[in-house]
């Protein structure tokens, strides 16, 4: 399988280890990941107004990018540049005549886009398309001694129409820990927002937040927390060594990429994983379950 791939920012940078543990991943699974050759920032969030053409010209830029790679699928590991990205391919189709406007915007792109040339794809749904067998072949009969409770956040699930799975009782992230072995843990406060950008100007919220997440998981038995959001990691990650730094009453859990957790369950050197970009390190965890 071969499929095109949009990294965007994040996953160059503070991120990088969610994209290096991904690449490996899907090559041990034979999947052939092309980066796009020329990609740019995807706006980072939706413009809500259907008026604001030019916030929607960054990501229908890459889209075009996309196209004229000739890759039928586009992987977008991060979730919110998915949900900017799928919610654009999704404006593009509805509004046709703003389609139109958009594209002469772009000076630069003699090639237009539709909405229909290239599909959007996330990393769980991609490991459902490889499908259960394949990964079994990969990482074997061997289950890990590992608890993991899987965050969804917002930005798969919402809005409706570009959810992965179910906005209220989604099940995919946790079937995937179960095909590579882990033990997934339905705790409450996995679709529950973490507060997002919130943590620039009410911070308050946001630390309101990280508790509500990270003590429910933990109260219901996970030695790890995964996401897909490199913001909603920062949030669940850094804020929560805030808290903990604050309040010693306050217990911490190891977050992790979840590609971080499916590389070394598919037998994959820990060490690519680049650990001091974690707040709350989870090699001690990781040691005492023989992982490292």
């Amino acid at each position: 399988m071969e499929v095109s791939y949009y990294p965007g920012c994040t996953l160059k940078t503070n991120g990088k280890n969610f994209e290096v543990t991904t690449l490996k991943l899907l090559e041990k699974l034979d999947v052939d990941v092309k980066e796009l050759e020329e990609w740019y920032c995807c706006g980072v969030t939706f413009s809500q107004s259907e008026e604001n053409l030019i916030q929607k010209v960054a990501p229908i830029r890459t889209l075009v990018k996309a196209k004229e790679a000739g890759r039928k699928k586009l992987l977008v590991l991060c979730a919110m540049c998915y949900n900017t990205l799928k919610r654009a391919v999704k404006f593009i189709k509805d509004n046709p005549d703003k389609r139109d406007v958009i594209h002469d915007f772009m000076d630069r792109e003699s090639t237009k886009y539709f909405g229909d040339e290239v599909e959007i794809i996330d990393l769980l749904s991609l490991l459902k398309l490889i499908g259960r067998e394949k990964i079994r072949e990969v990482v074997g009969d061997k289950r890990l001694n590992l608890k993991v409770a899987g965050y969804y956040g917002c930005m798969l699930l919402r809005p409706r129409d570009i959810a992965i799975d179910s906005e209220t009782n989604p099940t995919l992230l946790e079937e995937m820990l179960e095909n590579f072995g882990l033990s997934p843990v339905y705790f409450p406060f996995r679709v529950e927002c973490c507060g997002s950008y919130q943590i620039l100007n009410n911070s308050d919220f946001v630390r309101k937040q990280t508790r509500l997440i990270v003590s429910s998981a933990i109260e219901n038995g996970a030695d790890f927390i995964v996401t897909l959001c490199p913001l909603c990691f920062y949030n669940l990650d850094e804020v929560q060594k805030e808290i903990a730094e604050e309040d010693s009453a306050f217990k911490t859990i190891p977050v992790m990429y979840i590609s971080q957790l499916l590389s070394i369950a598919a037998g994959i050197s820990p060490e690519i994983n680049d650990f001091n970009l974690h707040s709350i390190d989870p090699r001690p965890v990781l040691r005492e379950k023989g992982l490292l």
